[in-house]
C-alpha cells in the first residue's frame, strides 16, 4: 500500500473514531451506514449517520492462501472484480442490491455484507457468510478497535466473536475490516429447467440432495424449477445427463442467477409493487424436507426447499405459527414491520443477546433497536 494511500485510510479511520466519541459524550445514538443498501432490512434505522464508505479497499489479498482482508467501506462488487481477476469469488454470493433501491445506486458493502448475514442461491450448497469469515475489527465506543479471529482457519478459536458479527446488524458496534476466504470459480456451470408443481419439485429435491451430484443453486416458482450444476467438467456432464431436463443457454442463465442473488428477476420486481400496496414480502428459512406450506400469494423456493419467500398481507403471527410448524422461523423481509421484523426471540436467548450488547456497547450507540426493538 502507498503511503499516499495509508495515510487516507488512517484519515478515515479517525474520522470514524471522532464521531463516535462525539456521540458518546453526547449520548446520541449513531446509525452505522455504508452505502445504505440495506435500509430496508431489520427495524427501521435510526440514529444519527455514522458513514462507513470513506473505510474503503482491500487490506491484504493472499491468492494461493484463498485468503482476503477488506475494509468494511469497500462495495461488494469491488472486491467481486478484483477476486474474479485471479479466478476466485465469494462462494456466499452475497445480494448486492445495486440499483434496486435509487439509495442503493452503488450497491452494497463488505461491511452491511458481514452485518446483515445475508447470501444467495448457492447457499444451500456451500454455506452461509458467517462460514466464510476468518477474523474481523471492531470499533467499541471508547475508540478501542478490536480484532478477533484471523486470517487462517487454526486461528479462530475460543470464542468466536468475528463469526458472532455475521447477521448482528451492527448493533455490537461498527466494523472496520474483515477477513473472508474466498473459493476458486467452478471451471463449469449448466443450469436445466423443468416444468413441475411445486410438490413434484420439492420432493425431487430431496431425493438428489441424497445423490453425488454437484448441485450449486435451484430455485421453484410458478411451476418452473430452474436447477445450476457447477464443478468439474466431468461431474457437470454426467449430472445433466442424470438429471435430464431442459437446458437453458448460458448468457440467459448466467443474467438469471445474477438478477435473483440481486433480487432484481421478476418475482422480487412484483413484490416490491406488492409491498408498497400494503404486502409483505416474507423470508422463511425451514428445514428443506417441508411440504409446501399451506400460505396465500406468490412463492419463490431457493436453497432446495430451505428458502421460501411470499408475498401476502397475513400478519406476523399467522406467517411465524406457519413457518414454526416447517422447523423454521420468517422474517419481515420488506413491509410488515409492525409485527417486528424478526421472529421474537426466547427469554435465555434474548438474555443472552442483551449481555453481549452490554459487554460491546454498554453505552447503547449503535444501530440501537435495529435488530430487535429492545437491544
Amino acid at each position: 500500500m502507498s503511503a499516499q494511500a495509508r495515510g487516507a485510510e488512517d484519515a478515515a479511520l479517525r474520522c470514524v473514531i471522532d464521531q463516535v466519541a462525539s456521540a458518546r459524550a453526547a449520548r446520541t445514538p449513531l446509525c452505522l451506514r455504508g452505502h445504505g443498501s440495506k435500509d430496508f432490512y431489520g427495524e427501521l434505522p435510526r440514529g444519527e449517520p455514522l458513514e462507513m464508505a470513506a473505510l474503503a479497499g482491500i487490506a491484504r489479498y493472499e491468492p494461493t492462501e484463498l485468503v482476503v482482508t477488506v475494509r468494511a467501506g469497500t462495495p461488494i462488487a469491488e472486491l467481486e472484480t478484483a477476486l474474479a481477476e485471479r479466478g476466485q469469488c465469494l462462494a456466499f454470493e452475497p445480494p448486492r442490491f445495486d440499483g434496486a433501491e435509487q439509495a442503493a445506486a452503488r450497491g452494497g458493502t463488505v461491511g452491511g455484507m458481514v452485518a446483515a448475514g445475508l447470501a444467495g442461491p448457492a447457499r444451500a450448497a456451500l454455506g452461509g457468510v458467517r462460514d466464510f469469515v476468518l477474523g474481523a475489527a471492531l470499533l467499541n465506543a471508547r475508540g478501542d478497535v478490536l480484532r478477533f479471529g484471523g486470517e487462517v482457519m487454526k486461528n479462530v478459536a475460543g470464542y468466536d466473536v468475528s463469526r458472532l458479527l455475521a447477521g448482528s446488524m451492527g448493533i455490537l458496534g461498527p466494523i472496520l475490516e474483515v477477513s473472508l476466504k474466498v473459493l476458486p470459480i467452478a471451471p463449469a456451470r449448466t443450469t436445466v429447467r423443468f416444468e413441475w408443481p411445486q410438490s413434484k419439485a420439492l420432493e425431487q429435491l430431496q431425493r438428489w440432495a441424497g445423490q453425488p451430484l454437484p448441485l450449486r443453486a435451484s430455485a421453484w416458482w410458478n411451476d418452473m424449477l430452474v436447477v445450476q450444476l457447477a464443478g468439474a467438467e466431468a461431474a457437470v456432464r454426467t449430472a445433466v445427463q442424470t438429471l435430464g431436463g431442459e437446458a437453458i443457454d448460458g448468457s440467459v442463465a448466467e443474467r438469471f442467477w445474477r438478477d435473483l442473488r440481486d433480487q432484481r428477476d421478476e418475482f422480487f420486481v412484483a413484490a416490491a409493487e406488492a409491498v408498497k400496496a400494503g404486502a409483505t414480502l416474507w423470508r422463511l428459512s425451514v428445514a428443506p424436507h417441508a411440504p409446501p406450506l399451506a400460505a396465500q400469494g406468490e412463492q419463490l423456493i431457493e436453497w432446495h426447499g430451505g428458502q421460501r419467500w411470499i408475498v401476502n398481507q397475513a400478519d406476523a403471527p399467522t406467517m411465524r405459527t406457519l413457518a414454526a410448524a416447517a422447523g423454521g422461523h420468517a422474517s419481515a423481509f420488506r413491509g410488515g414491520k409492525a409485527g417486528g421484523a424478526f421472529t421474537p426471540l426466547t427469554a435465555p436467548l434474548l438474555r443472552i443477546h442483551r449481555e453481549l450488547k452490554s459487554r460491546f456497547d454498554p453505552d447503547g450507540l449503535f444501530n440501537p433497536g435495529r435488530l430487535y426493538p429492545d437491544l
